[in-house]
């Protein structure tokens, strides 16, 4: 028997490849001999920048940048095998995980660290980037990355603008004399899973913000002040990303890119698959077991399970999904083109016991599972 095994990481919990792990230890309790491929999977988040640059023997580049609240860290980017292109992770440096849950304020949060991680590797001479967006925990437009890299913003005094989104409605004028001109020599892929616009109640504020700490009353703020940072990018460039598909991800910083990188966006998990060759690797396989920390509405919007379905489609190899949380009946899994799925809880438990205990339920869920299947 010959079985996939590519699950995206569990936010906050595991990393994909040591989901992976977990997957295969309790497969191999009810099939010992079986073949089995591991193929961990991002979709532009966090993992996404590790995962390319292993499949494709590169190496990483550590440097010292300022994390979301402006603190020195020491952070990665990637360079693919080839040599020739830096994997920028926004999570690296300006991502969630970096604070703690009393940190979190999408107000005052910059990009800052990521456009220091960008302005590195252009002064190291790369001019190929793939930037992952997922996982932030800023909401600022991608402003401070843009100061990082040499753009002056400021009020309507002059003023240098402060970091942080909620400052974004005093912006006046975007200065990108001083833009490091490595930029347009450069191309700039997004590989990123969201889809959502800048602004309005399907935007970067209304559906992340809460995650990263804003209030309903915050969340119109923000909202309200990147309207603002679109009119003005909008005045400048000509660019319309207060609605453009994707300019909302990791908050708003895909219209920066789109605005000023002339980014191209590419869906994450197509993005992995193909530098892992998911397509080759699969054929001939009797099942594929995937997984998430949560499958819900947003799964069947680019996320990494339903491109695992989508490319299992078509070699008509079943899926099987075991997800930390599970908020969506069969009607829409079944869609999704999952064969079966199975959340990894076996019953109420708090977050901190499903987080220490993953690695063994995931364990047990496969053993169930393909103990089942050995009867057939």
């Amino acid at each position: 028997m010959k079985i996939i095994v590519a699950p995206d990481s569990f936010k906050g919990s595991r990393s994909a490849v040591q989901i992976a792990a977990s997957i295969e230890e309790g497969i191999r309790h009810a099939f010992p001999d079986a073949e089995i491929i591991k193929l961990p999977m991002a979709d532009g988040g966090e993992g996404t920048m590790e995962i390319i640059v292993q499949a494709t023997g590169g190496s990483f580049v550590t440097v010292p940048v300022h994390d979301p609240l402006g603190r020195t860290i020491q952070a990665r980017y990637g360079i693919t095998g080839d040599g020739h292109t830096a994997v920028i992770e926004i999570a690296e440096a300006s991502g969630l995980a970096l604070l703690q849950r009393e940190e979190r304020d999408p107000r005052i949060t910059s990009t800052y660290g990521t456009g220091e991680l960008i302005r590195h590797a252009l002064l190291s001479g790369y001019r190929q980037f793939i930037v992952c967006l997922g996982g932030s925990a800023t909401n600022d437009g991608g402003a401070g990355m843009l100061q990082a890299l040499g753009m002056r913003l400021s009020d309507a005094e002059g003023n240098e603008l402060q970091q942080g989104g909620i400052h974004l409605s005093k912006l006046a004028v975007m200065d990108d004399s001083d833009l490091d001109s490595g930029i347009k020599e450069s191309r700039f892929i997004i590989a990123s899973d969201v889809r959502n616009p800048l602004c309005g109640e399907n935007g970067a504020s209304a559906v992340y913000g809460p995650q990263k700490g804003a209030s309903p009353e915050v969340v119109k703020d923000l909202d309200q002040a990147l309207v603002h940072y679109a009119d003005i990018i909008h005045k400048q460039t000509g660019a319309i990303v207060a609605s453009l598909p994707g300019s909302g991800a990791a908050g708003g910083t895909g219209a920066a890119l789109l605005a000023f990188f002339d980014a191209s966006m590419q869906a994450g998990a197509r993005l992995v698959m193909d530098s892992i060759a998911f397509d080759k690797q699969i054929r001939d396989a009797d099942w594929i077991i995937s997984g998430e920390g949560r499958l819900d509405g947003q799964t069947g919007s680019g996320k990494a399970i339903e491109a695992v379905c989508e490319a299992a489609a078509l070699r008509n190899i079943p899926v099987i999904a075991v997800c930390g949380s599970i908020e969506a009946d069969a009607a829409y899994t079944t869609k999704l083109g999952l064969r079966a799925c199975f959340s990894l809880v076996p019953g109420p438990c708090t977050v901190e016991e499903a987080i220490a205990k993953a690695d063994e339920w995931m364990r047990e869920r496969m053993i169930h599972i393909f103990s089942l299947l050995r009867t057939k």
